[in-house]
């Protein structure tokens, strides 16, 4: 069974920003949650914007809510405003639906957490997020 290490979440962390530098793409802010939805690890770059913790986990946990990436959400919310409204005003607020939040799967399928990325633009987040999963041998699942 795949487990969401410490060590694991770090790595994604660490290779999402390496990406980002890479790609020189504007500061990112970086989380890793549980299937629960608990803080596994989050990482900040120098020169992020103030609230990007909170926009980071808006995207891992909404993803994680929905049992969808948040590119899906993003879609949904231009088809069913109202429904994404609803959602997110019943998940406590924490829901961002732009792409940069993407589940993790196990080796059964099963959802073990997500990653939430944030800094640049929403598509430029999301492939920092998949760099991020690649290099922890996890499997990526950003629909």
């Amino acid at each position: 069974m795949t487990q969401l290490t410490l060590a694991k979440a770090q790595t994604i962390i660490t290779a999402a920003l390496a990406h980002s530098r890479q790609k020189s793409l504007a500061p990112m802010g970086v989380v890793v949650l549980d299937a629960r939805g608990v803080l596994k690890a989050y990482a900040a770059e120098d020169g992020t914007a103030l609230r990007r913790a909170d926009i980071a986990i808006g995207k891992a946990y909404g993803a994680l809510s929905m049992g969808v990436g948040s590119r899906t959400l993003g879609k949904r919310a231009e088809e069913r405003p109202h429904f994404i409204a609803a959602v997110t005003h019943a998940v406590g607020g924490s829901l961002i639906p732009v792409p940069g939040g993407v589940l993790i799967r196990g080796e059964d399928n099963a959802i073990i957490g997500a990653v939430g990325v944030t800094g640049d633009s929403s598509d430029n987040d999301e492939a920092a997020a998949l760099a991020g999963l690649s290099a922890a041998g996890l499997t990526a699942d950003p629909s």
